[in-house]
Order: C-alpha cells, then structure tokens, then sequence
C-alpha cells in the first residue's frame, strides 16, 4: 500500500470516528431537550400561556393583564404574549406559546444546553463529512451514504443558522434531532457504502452543483415539513379550545407551548417558497448535467420522474396558498404531500428503482 493510498484509508476511518462521534452527542442534546419540556411543563408562566389561548382578550395587536398567585401571598402580572393572526381562512387571535422552556429558569438553561450541544455535534459532523471528502478526493456525496451524512448537517445548519438570526425556532430542537439521529443510523448501519472513486458519469463539476443545491433544498424543505407538521397539531388544538372542547393532557402540555397556528403556517409557508425557485434550478441543472453525461437532456428516468413529481407538488402547495380556498390545513396536506414527494425521490427511487441514477449506490 502506498503512502497515498494509506492516507485516504485514515482519513475515511477518521469520518467514521467523527460521524459515530456526532450521533453520541445529538444524544446528549436529545436527552437536554427532552428535559427542556419536561421543566417546561412545570412552568406557573406555560399554564397561564396555555389558559389565555381560549381566552377571550384584546384585538389582534392588543394585550392582556393577567394576575398570578405567587409564594407569599403576593402577585405577579404577566402580559399577555403578543397576539397574531391566523393565516387560514377564518378569524382566530391566539397568542404564541412560551416556548418549550415555558418560561422557566431551569427549562431554559436546559434548551441552551441542547443548542450547545447541536452546535458541537454539528461541528463534528461537519468534520466527519470534510474529512471524507478527503479521502476521495471529490464531492462527498456520491452515494447514498455521503448523501444522508451531507443532508443531516446541512439541516441542522440551517437549524442553527435561523436561530442564529434571532428567530423563534427552538420550538423545532427536539424533532430535529430526533430524525439527525434516525438519518445518521440508517446512513451508518445500512447505507454505509466505503470510500470509493465514482463512476464516469459522475466526473463533471456538476455534481458540485446538482447535487449541492439538492442536498440544501431537502434540508429545508424538511424544516419547512416539520413547521407543516405542527402546525396540523396545533391548528387542532386551538380549533378544539375554540369550539369549547378541552384538550388532552398532552395537548396541554406540549402544544400550548409551541407558537401559534398562524406562525407555524406563516414560517413553513416563507421557507418553502424560499427555496422553491432553488429547487426549480437544481432540476434544471441535472438536466444540462444528463445532456453532458448521456447526450441527452431529459429521458424520463425515475429519478427525473420523481424530481418533477415533488416540483410539480410543491407548485400545487404554492398555488394553493395564493387560493382563497385552499389556504390553512388542506395546503398544509399538500406540503407534506411534496415533502414525501421529495423522500420517494431519495429513499424509494434509489433503493427500489433502477434507473441511470442506480449508481448512487447503497
């Protein structure tokens, strides 16, 4: 073996180190942001929220006084979190939750914990997938493998990336960890593929482009689904405290403390349209990369198939929005529609469908 030849081989063996190395530590911030709801649920602050989410109070924009019994036989006065709009069709003023912290110390110095520790875990991955592209030499996402390792980290990039500028997103921690951690053990235990060269097809700078730009969109498109998600969860729960009903006690617990509705919807609808014309170019792209590679532009194989497919759904979802009868929970369906769209086309086509593209490998 020469010296080369040795210097890749530690280096692949260094990506796994540092890949098993990330998913012990999104553990650990999974666990801090299971404590973050747990001491969360306990706040006297996160049940005040939870009750004037029924409540009758002031106009969109307005607020309300609210008296809270304190050890001592003193009292509190807390303002009502600021009113939004629902999106949806129909009128509701609901106040965002407090947060999966609740507004307690303890909760909150948890959920700074768990960013911490996404923040390092992150950086850890980031590495992992750095030094595997070293080791080949290329673009490392020539499988499926570097593909879901490359994937996980740019969500979580674009995780942090939004909390970084100050938005309300930590309300997302918990989930997203949750699936890192689920997408880094299919990678490694079932997708594992060894450092290897590519195919001739794959030679091109395109696949610095093509498959860069597809990478980010799902990152964000996931966001944009977990957002979706939530939203179905909470618009349910506040339509129940609407028409009177009362909710479970998890609903109590966990929904109350999320943002409202109409944020939800707001903040899944501007990420998906953000990235949408992104989107619309990496097909493009693929398209000038197959006329390069196979003397052709389009040749209906699977693959190009499905990525119309989720281009198509996600247009629908779009559209829909700008529907007066199509706004709320049934566009919200269509984007989880598009977001499975989009998983088909990774998952199910790569594994189960042969094609020009089977040799992204398993």
């Amino acid at each position: 073996m020469n010296l080369a030849a040795a210097t890749n081989e530690n280096l692949a063996h260094t990506s796994n180190v540092l890949i098993y190395s990330s998913m012990a530590v999104y553990t650990l911030a999974f666990f801090a942001h299971i404590a973050e709801w747990v001491f969360g649920s306990r706040s006297k602050v996160g049940r005040t929220a939870a009750a004037l989410t029924g409540a009758e109070g002031a106009g969109a924009g307005g607020s309300v006084k609210v008296q809270v019994a304190q050890k001592g036989g003193g009292t509190a006065v807390l303002d009502r979190p600021k009113i939004v709009t629902r999106s949806a069709a129909g009128t509701r003023d609901v106040p965002d939750g407090p947060g999966a912290a609740g507004g307690t110390f303890k909760g909150d110095l948890y959920g700074r914990m768990a960013v911490s520790m996404t923040v390092l875990a992150f950086l850890v991955e980031a590495g992992g997938v750095i030094t595997r592209a070293m080791s080949v030499q290329r673009a490392p996402w020539g499988n499926m493998y570097e593909f879901s390792i490359t994937f996980s980290t740019v969500a979580v990039g674009a995780y942090l990336t939004l909390l970084a500028l100050k938005k309300n997103v930590r309300w997302m921690g918990l989930l997203l960890v949750t699936t890192v951690l689920l997408d880094l053990g299919i990678a490694t235990t079932w997708l594992y593929t060894d450092s290897d060269q590519l195919v001739p097809a794959l030679h091109s700078y395109w696949l610095w482009i093509h498959v860069s730009t597809a990478i980010l969109c799902g990152a964000v498109f996931y966001l944009g689904a977990v957002a979706t998600l939530l939203y179905l969860f909470r618009d349910s729960y506040e339509s129940k405290l609407a028409n009177g009903g009362q909710p479970g006690s998890f609903a109590q617990s966990v929904l109350s403390r999320l943002p409202a509705a109409a944020t939800l919807d707001k903040f899944s609808y501007r990420i998906n349209a953000a990235v949408f014309p992104l989107w619309t170019f990496t097909i493009i792209a693929g398209a000038i990369w197959a006329g390069d590679a196979w003397g052709r532009y389009w040749g209906w194989d699977p693959k190009e198939v499905w990525s119309f497919i989720t281009w198509v759904a996600y247009a629908c979802y779009l559209h829909a929005r700008a529907t007066a009868g199509w706004k709320g929970r049934k566009a919200a369906y269509l984007a989880l529609i598009a977001f499975g769209c989009w998983l088909f086309n990774y998952y199910g086509v790569n594994i189960f469908v042969t094609g020009k593209h089977s040799y992204a490998g398993v």
